[in-house]
Protein backbone atom coordinates (compact mmCIF):
# COMPACT_ATOMS: atom_id res chain seq x y z
CA UNK A 1 0.00 0.00 0.00
CA UNK A 2 1.57 3.38 -0.99
CA UNK A 3 2.31 5.76 1.85
CA UNK A 4 0.53 9.09 2.17
CA UNK A 5 2.27 12.15 0.78
CA UNK A 6 4.33 13.93 3.44
CA UNK A 7 3.54 17.64 3.53
CA UNK A 8 6.64 19.69 4.37
CA UNK A 9 7.14 23.34 5.33
CA UNK A 10 10.65 24.75 4.86
CA UNK A 11 11.69 27.62 7.16
CA UNK A 12 14.96 29.47 6.56
CA UNK A 13 15.88 33.11 6.09
CA UNK A 14 18.31 32.24 3.27
CA UNK A 15 16.45 31.94 -0.08
CA UNK A 16 19.23 29.77 -1.48
CA UNK A 17 18.85 27.26 1.35
CA UNK A 18 15.10 27.09 0.82
CA UNK A 19 15.58 26.62 -2.92
CA UNK A 20 18.15 23.88 -2.31
CA UNK A 21 15.89 21.97 0.08
CA UNK A 22 12.86 22.43 -2.17
CA UNK A 23 14.78 21.04 -5.15
CA UNK A 24 15.90 17.97 -3.22
CA UNK A 25 12.50 17.20 -1.71
CA UNK A 26 10.74 17.71 -5.05
CA UNK A 27 12.54 14.63 -6.39
CA UNK A 28 10.57 12.38 -4.02
CA UNK A 29 7.13 11.29 -5.22
CA UNK A 30 5.82 10.95 -1.66
CA UNK A 31 6.95 14.38 -0.37
CA UNK A 32 5.33 17.73 -1.16
CA UNK A 33 6.71 21.11 -0.07
CA UNK A 34 3.53 23.01 0.76
CA UNK A 35 5.17 26.30 1.67
CA UNK A 36 8.15 28.14 3.05
CA UNK A 37 8.79 30.93 5.53
CA UNK A 38 11.74 33.17 6.34
CA UNK A 39 11.31 33.67 10.10
CA UNK A 40 9.65 32.10 13.10
CA UNK A 41 6.55 34.28 13.13
CA UNK A 42 5.88 33.54 9.45
CA UNK A 43 6.50 29.86 10.19
CA UNK A 44 3.72 29.75 12.78
CA UNK A 45 1.33 31.44 10.36
CA UNK A 46 2.34 29.05 7.58
CA UNK A 47 1.73 26.03 9.80
CA UNK A 48 -1.77 27.26 10.58
CA UNK A 49 -2.42 27.91 6.89
CA UNK A 50 -0.86 24.83 5.30
CA UNK A 51 -1.05 22.21 8.07
CA UNK A 52 2.23 20.48 7.15
CA UNK A 53 3.21 17.10 8.56
CA UNK A 54 6.87 18.09 8.95
CA UNK A 55 8.52 21.47 9.46
CA UNK A 56 12.22 21.88 8.65
CA UNK A 57 13.11 24.79 10.91
CA UNK A 58 16.26 26.88 10.75
CA UNK A 59 17.30 27.87 14.27
CA UNK A 60 19.11 31.15 13.64
CA UNK A 61 16.93 33.74 11.94
CA UNK A 62 16.40 37.48 12.43
CA UNK A 63 13.16 38.51 14.06
CA UNK A 64 11.50 35.51 15.68
CA UNK A 65 14.10 32.74 15.70
CA UNK A 66 13.54 29.04 15.17
CA UNK A 67 13.77 28.14 18.85
CA UNK A 68 10.91 30.49 19.72
CA UNK A 69 8.86 29.17 16.80
CA UNK A 70 9.40 25.56 17.90
CA UNK A 71 8.25 26.45 21.42
CA UNK A 72 5.12 28.16 20.06
CA UNK A 73 4.27 25.37 17.64
CA UNK A 74 4.76 22.67 20.26
CA UNK A 75 1.94 24.28 22.26
CA UNK A 76 -0.55 23.79 19.43
CA UNK A 77 -3.24 21.11 19.94
CA UNK A 78 -1.92 19.06 17.02
CA UNK A 79 1.58 20.30 16.24
CA UNK A 80 3.55 19.15 13.20
CA UNK A 81 6.76 17.21 13.54
CA UNK A 82 9.53 19.79 13.83
CA UNK A 83 13.06 19.08 12.71
CA UNK A 84 15.76 21.65 13.45
CA UNK A 85 18.08 22.67 10.63
CA UNK A 86 21.53 23.40 11.94
CA UNK A 87 25.04 24.27 10.81
CA UNK A 88 28.36 22.99 12.10
CA UNK A 89 28.55 25.48 14.98
CA UNK A 90 24.99 25.25 16.32
CA UNK A 91 25.26 22.43 18.86
CA UNK A 92 24.07 24.49 21.84
CA UNK A 93 21.05 25.59 19.84
CA UNK A 94 20.30 22.01 18.89
CA UNK A 95 20.06 20.94 22.52
CA UNK A 96 17.70 23.81 23.26
CA UNK A 97 15.61 22.95 20.20
CA UNK A 98 15.22 19.35 21.32
CA UNK A 99 14.15 20.53 24.76
CA UNK A 100 11.68 22.94 23.15
CA UNK A 101 9.94 20.18 21.22
CA UNK A 102 11.94 19.39 18.09
CA UNK A 103 11.86 15.74 17.04
CA UNK A 104 15.45 15.85 15.82
CA UNK A 105 17.94 17.81 13.81
CA UNK A 106 19.65 17.79 10.45
CA UNK A 107 22.67 19.65 9.17
CA UNK A 108 21.94 21.70 6.07
CA UNK A 109 24.64 19.84 4.18
CA UNK A 110 22.91 16.47 4.67
CA UNK A 111 23.21 14.47 1.41
CA UNK A 112 20.01 14.58 -0.69
CA UNK A 113 19.15 10.89 -0.35
CA UNK A 114 19.64 11.06 3.42
CA UNK A 115 17.53 14.21 3.70
CA UNK A 116 14.62 12.57 1.90
CA UNK A 117 14.76 9.39 3.98
CA UNK A 118 15.08 11.32 7.24
CA UNK A 119 12.04 13.46 6.39
CA UNK A 120 10.09 10.23 5.88
CA UNK A 121 11.36 8.89 9.20
CA UNK A 122 10.30 12.10 10.95
CA UNK A 123 6.85 11.95 9.39
CA UNK A 124 6.48 8.43 10.79
CA UNK A 125 7.00 9.82 14.28
CA UNK A 126 10.60 8.81 14.86
CA UNK A 127 13.51 10.90 16.07
CA UNK A 128 15.85 12.02 13.29
CA UNK A 129 19.50 12.79 13.80
CA UNK A 130 21.89 13.28 10.93
CA UNK A 131 25.07 11.30 11.46
CA UNK A 132 27.52 14.19 11.34
CA UNK A 133 25.47 16.34 13.70
CA UNK A 134 25.09 13.41 16.09
CA UNK A 135 28.85 12.94 16.27
CA UNK A 136 29.35 16.62 17.06
CA UNK A 137 26.61 16.64 19.66
CA UNK A 138 28.11 13.60 21.39
CA UNK A 139 31.53 15.26 21.34
CA UNK A 140 30.08 18.49 22.70
CA UNK A 141 28.20 16.57 25.39
CA UNK A 142 31.36 14.74 26.42
CA UNK A 143 33.25 18.02 26.57
CA UNK A 144 30.47 19.59 28.62
CA UNK A 145 30.54 16.71 31.09
CA UNK A 146 34.32 17.05 31.47
CA UNK A 147 34.01 20.80 32.04
CA UNK A 148 31.21 20.26 34.55
CA UNK A 149 33.21 17.71 36.54
CA UNK A 150 36.26 20.00 36.64
CA UNK A 151 34.19 23.03 37.65
CA UNK A 152 32.39 21.17 40.41
CA UNK A 153 35.70 19.83 41.73
CA UNK A 154 37.18 23.34 41.87
CA UNK A 155 34.07 24.85 43.47
CA UNK A 156 34.30 22.33 46.32
CA UNK A 157 37.48 24.14 47.39
CA UNK A 158 35.64 27.43 47.92
CA UNK A 159 34.14 28.76 51.12
CA UNK A 160 30.41 29.36 51.34
CA UNK A 161 30.92 33.09 50.87
CA UNK A 162 33.13 32.54 47.84
CA UNK A 163 30.46 30.36 46.26
CA UNK A 164 28.02 33.24 46.72
CA UNK A 165 30.46 35.63 45.04
CA UNK A 166 31.08 33.19 42.19
CA UNK A 167 27.35 32.77 41.64
CA UNK A 168 26.92 36.53 41.45
CA UNK A 169 29.84 36.74 39.01
CA UNK A 170 28.15 34.11 36.88
CA UNK A 171 25.04 36.28 36.79
CA UNK A 172 27.11 39.14 35.40
CA UNK A 173 27.12 41.36 38.50
CA UNK A 174 29.85 43.92 39.06
CA UNK A 175 31.89 44.08 42.27
CA UNK A 176 29.73 46.94 43.49
CA UNK A 177 26.54 44.99 42.80
CA UNK A 178 27.93 41.90 44.50
CA UNK A 179 28.90 43.99 47.51
CA UNK A 180 25.38 45.41 47.73
CA UNK A 181 23.76 41.98 47.40
CA UNK A 182 25.97 40.28 49.98
CA UNK A 183 26.28 43.34 52.25
CA UNK A 184 30.04 43.44 51.98
CA UNK A 185 32.45 46.25 51.17
CA UNK A 186 33.60 46.47 47.58
CA UNK A 187 37.17 45.95 48.79
CA UNK A 188 36.16 42.68 50.45
CA UNK A 189 34.56 41.49 47.22
CA UNK A 190 37.72 42.36 45.29
CA UNK A 191 39.72 40.34 47.80
CA UNK A 192 37.43 37.34 47.34
CA UNK A 193 37.69 37.61 43.56
CA UNK A 194 41.49 37.77 43.66
CA UNK A 195 41.76 34.67 45.85
CA UNK A 196 39.18 32.80 43.77
CA UNK A 197 41.15 33.41 40.57
CA UNK A 198 43.92 31.32 42.09
CA UNK A 199 41.66 28.68 43.61
CA UNK A 200 39.66 28.22 40.42
CA UNK A 201 42.71 28.27 38.14
CA UNK A 202 41.26 31.16 36.14
CA UNK A 203 42.98 34.20 34.66
CA UNK A 204 40.01 36.60 34.47
CA UNK A 205 36.40 37.20 35.50
CA UNK A 206 35.04 35.86 32.21
CA UNK A 207 36.60 32.47 32.86
CA UNK A 208 35.15 32.46 36.38
CA UNK A 209 31.70 33.30 35.00
CA UNK A 210 31.97 30.37 32.58
CA UNK A 211 33.08 28.11 35.42
CA UNK A 212 30.04 29.18 37.44
CA UNK A 213 27.89 28.03 34.53
CA UNK A 214 29.80 24.76 34.13
CA UNK A 215 29.35 24.07 37.84
CA UNK A 216 25.61 24.70 37.44
CA UNK A 217 25.62 27.60 39.89
CA UNK A 218 23.83 29.66 37.24
CA UNK A 219 22.02 28.95 33.98
CA UNK A 220 22.37 30.93 30.72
Amino acid sequence: MPRDVVRVLVVDDEPMVCAHLNTILATADDIEVVGQADDGAAAVEAVIRHRPDVVLMDLRMPGVDGLTAIERLSQMPDPPVMVALTTFDADQYVVRALRAGAAGFLVKSTPPEDLISLVRVAADGHTVLSASATRRLIAASAGEQTARARAQRLVKGLTGREVEVLTALGEGLSNAQIAARLRLSEGTVKGHVSRMLVKLECTNRTQMSRLAYDARLVGW
